[in-house]
């Protein structure tokens, strides 16, 4: 039976595999080991793009060293209804979320926020509940949180009553960050045909800056109608 402790020649190997691109079944099943142990391995450790097999040996003996001198962490309860899910199938959700988002440029802690948030029925969180749940320290939450917040991902509300913030993921968050997306490759549409004017659109150079905007426009114009179309899919009924 596969067991889910790492060795370092283990981790070497991850580290050397991730540098490929390869997916964690398939380095899970080289190694024998469950694919949430690898992902769980990466994502403690820096994220693909920053996983260190050294640093991870050394983080795993801290770790192993601290469990040896006080009681094993107990992780805190979820509120809310489990609605009869298993939860080691909804941890495993989690990381493979995590390690999705993680690879499409969020940093490590932000993909953790926004998965939580994402897969909470109330999508709806406050920094202490994510502090409990993470197990992580408040500053690191504020950071994510931060980062969130500024691409558009999730939205912040003050609770009067309980006198703090409430993390907030709408239903239609993939859609305004889509729309995010379409918004920059405007930007990059104007600055290539700038660069096309500047260069002279008949030469090599100016003639691939200019059929670099001419993509990007359309582009664009895609994205921006199908956002939309699927913006008023999820309208109700009037």
């Amino acid at each position: 039976m596969p067991t889910g402790r790492l060795t370092p020649a283990d981790r070497r190997y991850i580290a050397a595999r991730l540098a490929e691109g390869t997916a964690y079944a398939e380095i899970a099943r080289h190694l024998a080991k469950p694919t949430s142990t690898i992902s769980r391995e990466v994502n403690r450790n820096g994220g693909p793009r920053r996983y260190r097999p050294e640093q991870a040996q050394q983080a795993t003996t801290i770790r192993a060293r601290r469990r040896r001198g006080s009681r094993p962490a107990v992780p805190p309860p979820e509120t809310g209804a489990t609605h009869g899910r298993d939860p080691e199938a909804v941890r495993l959700l989690q990381e493979q979320l995590t390690a999705m988002m993680t690879r499409t440029g969020l940093s490590s802690m932000a993909s953790r926020v926004l998965t939580h948030l994402f897969t909470d029925d109330t999508a709806n969180l406050t920094a202490a509940d994510l502090t409990s749940r993470l197990r992580v320290s408040p500053a690191s939450v504020s950071k994510a949180v931060g980062d969130l917040e500024q691409q558009g991902l999730i939205r912040r509300e003050h609770d009067p009553h309980r006198r703090r913030d409430r993390y907030i993921v709408d239903d239609d968050v993939w859609i305004r960050a889509w729309l995010a997306s379409a918004r920059m490759n405007m930007l990059l549409a104007e600055t290539t045909r700038h660069g096309a004017h500047t260069l002279g659109a008949h030469t090599p150079a100016g003639a691939r800056l200019r059929d670099t905007s001419e993509f990007l426009d359309r582009l664009n114009r895609d994205m921006t109608r199908a956002a939309e179309r699927w913006r008023q899919s999820l309208q109700p009924d009037a």
